[in-house]
């Protein structure tokens, strides 16, 4: 039988209605919900995924010299989770978004625990075979981001843009924590026996037990937030289909009553839905091929040497990480918040500019306008990706917003891949490079 609000009784006070589905007021919560949009934060990717190969690189390197870690890793990473992404947005409609994301959450948290039993099994040891089973276990995350990246997105895009803001900004508290959980390990051990490698350990296996907490918290709790189970609800009433899981954790059943057959029939193609965004979707590819040229290959290996020593591309990768958050949240002030699309492009291709202020920087200049420059990237960075997942998906309905988000975020991870594959420009002319 259908889902029926219960009566309220005398004993009972009577329970706050959110608006009806069909009006198109219910694109946002009533006042007395906002206050809950902050509270009920989705949970993020966890304090550090594919940050944990970037902060230990200092170890990696120390492990692999030859290898070029921060490059190959990344390089590695990137055509399993751009090809999983494809695959994955293509059938984004018949995939359950809750069976999707708790698969990734899971898959993140065993490659984190594969990289400390890897290097337990190698005693610490370098070499050919233990960097390719290295590669095999960055390979998995690439799988696991492409995994939960798409359903998360495509999922928090059919709620509102509050919740998108939220997650992107809960996704750089994440490394920006990573980035402070790696300085304080390394500060802890530096001075022990073999302290880098025990460093390392530590903080891949504080990462193991955050990364396991996001599963339990992405299972447990976020189906049953109110402000979820409202949008999750509203989704179903417009056909989706892939939130049905989701909502039979929160103990809503029969939700096929919830849609009628006229809303089912209704909505754009993927086709449709690119054409009409793909400014936004180039745009998306454009930040990250500059941002991925730049961080974190560049900081480990073309930024010289300095008075910080093997510390420099740590707090390199810490400033950036802290300037992306800032940038995550500055569009919440709303004189900053860029919904032109013009501006948008003006500003993505302004950053290019960045890309010889660091060659000359890297050249000529000192660690203080290095770090003045990657707070710049990182601060860029945060600003305009959340201007533009927050925008791009109004006016669409629940269906349409999910594989919107979905769409995006290939051309956002295919940006990252181009920029990590660009990235190795930066090794010619370097004398042993390769």
């Amino acid at each position: 039988m259908p889902f029926v609000q219960p009566k309220p009784t005398a004993q009972s006070p009577p329970e706050k209605k959110y608006p009806s589905f069909e009006r198109e007021e219910a694109a946002t919560p009533p006042p007395e919900k906002r206050y809950l949009l902050d509270e009920q934060r989705p949970p993020e990717k966890g304090a550090t995924t594919g940050e944990d190969m970037l902060t230990t690189a200092d170890y990696y390197y120390k492990v692999f010299p030859d290898y070029h870690p921060s490059r190959v890793l990344t390089l590695v990473y990137q055509p399993f989770a751009f090809g999983a992404i494809v695959i994955l947005a293509y059938h984004e409609s018949k995939i359950s978004t809750r069976k999707r994301n708790l698969i990734g959450y899971i898959l993140y948290t065993i490659s984190t625990f594969l990289l400390i039993v890897l290097d337990l099994a190698t005693k610490g040891r370098g070499g050919f075979g233990p960097y390719t089973g290295l590669c095999a276990v960055v390979a998995a995350f690439g799988l696991a981001d492409a995994t939960v990246q798409g359903g998360m997105f495509g999922d928090l895009s059919l709620m509102c843009p509050e919740l998108v803001q939220s997650y992107m900004g809960g996704m750089a508290v994440a490394g920006a924590l990573t980035s402070a959980l790696r300085l304080i390990t390394k500060a802890a051990f530096e001075k022990s026996n073999n302290g880098l490698r025990k460093g390392a350990m530590m903080f891949l296996a504080i990462s193991t037990c955050i990364e396991l907490l996001s599963v339990m918290l992405y299972a447990y709790v976020l189906p049953k937030l109110p402000i979820v189970m409202y949008y999750r609800r509203k989704a179903a009433s417009q056909g989706s289909k892939t939130v049905s899981a989701d909502l039979a954790a929160a103990g809503i059943q029969n939700q096929s009553d919830l849609s009628d057959d006229d809303s089912k029939d209704q909505g754009l193609s993927k086709k449709e839905l690119l054409f009409q965004n793909i400014d936004h979707a180039v745009n998306l590819f454009l930040i990250y091929v500059c941002t991925l040229s730049i961080f974190p290959g560049f900081l480990y290996e073309n930024t010289g040497q300095h008075g910080l020593g093997d510390w420099y591309a740590l707090v390199l990768v810490a400033m950036y990480n802290c300037w992306d958050l800032v940038g995550r949240y500055t569009p919440l002030v709303k004189w900053l918040n860029i919904e032109n699309r013009k501006l948008i492009t003006i500003a993505v291709l302004s950053r290019y500019l960045l890309i010889p202020a660091f060659y000359f920087t890297a050249k000529y200049g000192d660690q203080g306008w290095m770090i003045m420059l990657i707070s710049v990237l990182g601060l860029t960075n945060g600003h305009l990706t959340v201007c533009i997942m927050t925008i791009a998906p109004k006016g669409y309905k629940g269906p349409e917003q999910n594989t919107l988000g979905n769409l995006l975020v290939i051309f956002l991870l295919g940006g990252i891949f181009a920029g990590v594959a660009l990235d190795w420009l930066w090794l010619i002319g370097k004398k042993n490079a390769f």
